[in-house]
């Protein structure tokens, strides 16, 4: 039987390392969603005796694009930390720790009020948020090759490495969320594009969906929390040397320069 804890002790030491672990799924089978939970929140607290802060979660595999990719079909929530907040958009790659780094366009949330479920609507996510702001999260995996299943993407933070917000501010109360058009370019040719309704229709459902899960885990979405709503395009591998736009139409842009 797997213990949890030494689990979590086991991504936070790849986290550090640089370094990729066995898939836990295919060691521990027996291992459910709440385990896997567990193993995250262990994981977390490790980072936090290091002195990191929560700052914000994230939505992660949300759009059929990402869970077709991946073979996981449905969301999970990870933890973001001020460590993971990368200003102005360069990524050192070996400086973040990062590992087999994939970048996704994202509708970023941030909150003026907190919100608590379970019974958050997307009503209540509108009412909660200040702005919207293009972002790029880019996932990471401490599992090795990126052979993931639900379990195991939950109990590694969601696969989160770190994330870049742009810095455009728009009220979401002025524009169409769901028909929000993100379009992506890789060392200054079109890559991919996509739209809000990409993750669960709307980035509002994905945000309340989110807040809800949450709250079963007795964890709420705070005042000032970022919120990464999930990607709306492929998950794209990234290198040295790339340099990834997104324009986020009607709001503004992003960028992420890897070095």
């Amino acid at each position: 039987m797997a213990d949890l804890s030494t689990l979590g002790a086991e991504l936070f030491a790849a986290l550090r390392g640089r370094n990729t672990v066995a898939p836990l799924t295919a060691r521990y089978p027996e291992l459910t969603i709440d385990d896997a939970y567990q193993i995250s929140l262990d994981f977390l607290a490790r980072r936090r005796a290091e002195g990191e802060r929560v700052v914000g979660k994230k939505i992660g595999v949300t759009s059929k694009a990402v869970q077709d990719m991946l073979g996981v079909h449905q969301p999970d929530f990870g933890f973001l930390t001020d460590r993971m907040d990368v200003p102005g958009g360069v990524i050192d790659v070996n400086a973040h720790g990062l590992i087999q780094p994939r970048a996704e366009a994202e509708i970023a949330f941030i909150l003026n009020r907190p919100l608590t479920g379970p019974g958050v609507t997307d009503a209540d996510v509108l009412a909660a948020t200040a702005a919207i702001a293009p972002c790029f999260e880019i996932v990471d995996s401490r599992i090795h090759d990126w052979k993931i299943g639900i379990v195991d993407t939950v109990a590694d933070n969601a696969s989160c490495g770190v994330y870049v917000v742009g810095e455009a501010r728009v009220d979401p109360r002025s524009v169409d969320l769901p028909g929000l058009k993100v379009t992506v370019t890789k060392n200054g040719a079109p890559l991919s594009e996509g739209y809000g309704s990409a993750v669960q229709g709307s980035p509002l459902t994905a945000v309340a969906w989110l807040a809800n899960t949450l709250g079963r885990h007795g964890v709420t979405l705070d005042a000032g929390d970022v919120i990464l709503s999930g990607s709306l395009v492929p998950l794209e591998p990234a290198r040295i040397g790339d340099v990834f736009v997104m324009e986020l139409e009607g709001v503004g842009s992003c960028t992420a320069r890897f070095v």
